[in-house]
């Protein structure tokens, strides 16, 4: 075991900062480290990373998947978790770093870690794992699902090296206003709001195209909104035994509204809202509303891992109460 440094010390109440109490990031920060299945992500990662065999070893595998987490809980680029590294010490002690002994990992082999990522598809693999987890935990998939779409924003500007927009991104007209980007295409379990499946296409695919990939085949109930009206095959596909309950369109040819289909959409809609709080955990609090990286792989695999943290953090009272007898 390593000596203690004065500043780690210092930390675990040693005498200095006597009056330092928790902030929320540090309740954040201790509850991640309890719920997470840590064991079970890195056996996905570590039939592929490094060995170090002839050279230098390689960074610990469990630390560099703490980083990779920072970056999506913060919303952190590279060199700006290296610095938050440097300037937090709560976050050090969530990577298990001591500056009196080892240095941060540089920007570098953050960027290294995720083109690892990238390279094996490995973040769909992690999604699918903290799933197998969770179903082993107690979250079993029910007979409903509701299925949604967001726009992730990507840069319109030509103002780059290339002179040219990322081409496999699309632009689509939402109401009024056109959106240069992606889509984020997800399916949610009915009743514990968990993800299951997701799908990441160009801005320009419409909504009801990848519904097939967002079922898991034993629903008996699909939940969605108008865009995925009057789909009965493509839900008959995938799940045969689902009833179609997404929202129907209140207004014929005429422009008449009919108020018994507005008042069915509003009951089905206190359900399908729950969607919304997996894109609140994703877009709102953890900042992906805006494509980091240019090209849809690159994006996919952020976006599968963030869907996958935000399961976990979904699911954390009842995580909690296991870790926490």
């Amino acid at each position: 075991m390593k000596q203690k440094t004065l500043a780690i010390a210092a930390d675990q109440g040693a005498g200095f900062e006597r009056y330092r109490k928790p902030t929320r990031r540090d309740e954040f920060l201790r509850t991640m480290e309890e719920i997470v299945p840590w064991e079970a992500l890195c056996s996905v990662i570590e039939p592929h990373y490094p060995k170090g065999v002839g050279g230098r070893p390689p960074i610990g595998l469990e630390r560099m998947l703490r980083i990779h987490f920072l970056q999506h809980w913060f919303n952190l680029a590279d060199q700006a978790c290296e610095e938050a590294l440097y300037d937090s010490e709560s976050l050090r002690r969530f990577v298990g770093i001591d500056l009196g002994h080892e240095p941060v990992p540089d920007a570098t082999t953050m960027l290294k870690f995720r083109r690892l990522l990238n390279e094996h598809k490995l973040g769909e693999q992690l999604f699918a794992k903290v799933g197998e987890v969770l179903q082993a935990s107690g979250f079993k998939l029910k007979t409903g699902t509701i299925v949604d779409a967001t726009i992730i924003a990507a840069p319109s500007s030509t103002k780059n090296v290339d002179q040219k927009r990322d081409p496999e991104m699309h632009q689509t007209k939402k109401g009024n206003q056109w959106h240069f980007g992606m889509k984020l295409h997800i399916g949610v379990d009915s009743q514990s709001g968990l993800t299951h499946s997701a799908v990441v296409t160009a801005a320009n695919v419409h909504d009801k195209h990848p519904l097939p990939d967002l079922l898991h085949g034993g629903e008996r109930r699909v939940y969605g909104d108008n865009q995925y009206a009057s789909q009965k095959e493509l839900i008959a596909s995938k799940a045969p035994l689902a009833k179609d309950f997404t929202n129907a369109r209140v207004r014929n040819h005429r422009g008449e509204v009919d108020e018994a289909t507005r008042m069915k959409n509003r009951n089905k809609s206190r359900i399908r809202a729950r969607v919304e709080h997996v894109f609140g955990v994703v877009k709102r609090l953890w900042g992906f509303n805006k494509a980091r990286y240019r090209g849809l792989a690159k994006n996919a695999t952020r976006a599968f891992v963030a869907l996958g943290l935000a399961n976990i953090y979904l699911g954390r009272q009842q995580l909690l109460a296991q870790v926490r007898p």
